[in-house]
């Protein structure tokens, strides 16, 4: 068994669903530690983070990455216990083995074969891990990027393990994400009797004209990176569960995934603005999960696109799709960021699994983007 697929099996063991972490990030600095990296372990709240450093020079090199889990799901439905991970048809099957714990192996033996040829390499690399991405993310990568921030420590460049490959390891590669913003709608009426409308005041139909023209608006055309900007309801309800019940109330939740194009102030006055305008009586309340970030071609780009290239043969696509990740807490810093990782076939499905083969081109893939960024 290859040393990148034994870290990714002994990471599986380990059952660290959301928030917990379950030894893994003690596993990971013991392996760091022992070439060298200086780790210390940041918690905040409920939640195990990790920074690793090697070296004091510039430019910084961060991986980036979590070690939590989601639930598995109905155990039933696995054709293996998802957190004993087994071996079938070249597969590695387990939770976590997509995302992201195979990257994390990759990541780790990627370094330990690249410091044990290049002990002197030019500037620093880091780990920064946290058991908080599948979860609320307020007490991980963010608190540790503000804690980073505080003492003067800066990322330059970070690679995120994120499973990025859509049919094939390298064919995408994610080098920015839409924002995501969040908004919960309080629409206020009076309930009544079906039989006497003229006693109530029905929300759904007084906001019904407003949510048409909401999911209508064109916010923006997108550009060269994103797509345009999206409006989509995930959730609406009134009502008493009752059939001759006017509602007294609406509620409604909806998110925008949003270009470059936009910023949430703009949104929010656009929003806001469609409301007052039908005249509701309402309450809004808003949640930015993440404002969009972009990092053009450039030294860390094309050093992603190189190693890929040589190490599978196939030329990568630059991507803005899918859904947030923790690189939007790094990227605001100033840090090129880039989202590089297996297929994303399996995540959060029932028999999650990564190829051993890719496995192993995924450590030489970082283990030469290191060599191209960090070497004279």
């Amino acid at each position: 068994m290859s040393a990148t697929l034994d870290l990714a099996c002994e990471l599986i063991r380990r059952a660290s669903v959301t928030p917990e972490d379950a030894g893994c990030q003690q596993l990971l600095c013991e392996r760091l530690q022992a070439i060298g990296f200086r780790c210390e372990q940041l918690p905040f709240g409920e939640v195990s983070n990790l920074w690793a450093r090697r070296g004091d020079r510039k430019p910084l090199l961060a991986f980036a990455g979590h070690t939590d889990v989601v639930p598995a799901g109905p155990r039933e439905q696995w054709h293996s216990d998802p957190f004993v991970p087994e071996i079938r048809d070249g597969l590695l099957y387990g939770r976590g083995a997509a995302d992201m714990k195979g990257s994390l192996a990759a990541m780790v033996t990627a370094c330990e074969t690249f410091v044990a040829a290049h002990p002197e390499h030019a500037g620093s690399i880091a780990f920064l891990i946290t058991s908080d991405e599948e979860g609320p993310a307020v007490d991980g990568t963010v608190k540790v990027v503000e804690h980073l921030q505080h003492r003067g420590e800066h990322i330059d460049l970070c690679l995120v393990g994120e499973p990025s490959s859509s049919r094939r390891l390298g064919d995408t590669i994610k080098n920015g994400r839409r924002g995501s913003l969040n908004g919960h709608l309080k629409v206020h009426g009076r309930q009544g009797h079906v039989a006497y409308p003229q006693l109530a005041v029905n929300p759904v139909h007084l906001a019904a004209p407003a949510i048409a023209e909401l999911v209508a608006i064109e916010w923006d055309r997108g550009n060269e990176f994103f797509p345009p900007t999206s409006f989509q309801i995930s959730n609406i309800h009134a009502g008493t569960g009752a059939e001759n019940v006017i509602p007294g109330e609406l509620t409604l939740k909806f998110n925008l995934r949003y270009s470059t194009e936009l910023d949430e102030a703009t949104i929010r006055e656009r929003v806001e603005a469609v409301l007052d305008r039908h005249g509701l009586d309402h309450e809004l309340q808003w949640r930015l999960s993440g404002a969009p970030f972009l990092t053009p071609a450039g030294e860390l780009v094309e050093a992603a696109r190189l190693a890929i290239r040589e190490v599978t043969g196939i030329d990568t696509e630059l991507s803005t799709s899918g859904g947030t990740s923790d690189g939007r807490f790094i990227a605001p810093t100033g840090a090129q960021v880039v989202e590089l990782g297996p297929l994303n076939a399996t995540i959060h499905q029932v028999d999650e699994c990564v190829a051993i083969e890719d496995l192993e081109k995924l450590s030489a893939i970082y283990r030469r983007l290191l060599e191209e960024l960090l070497l004279p």
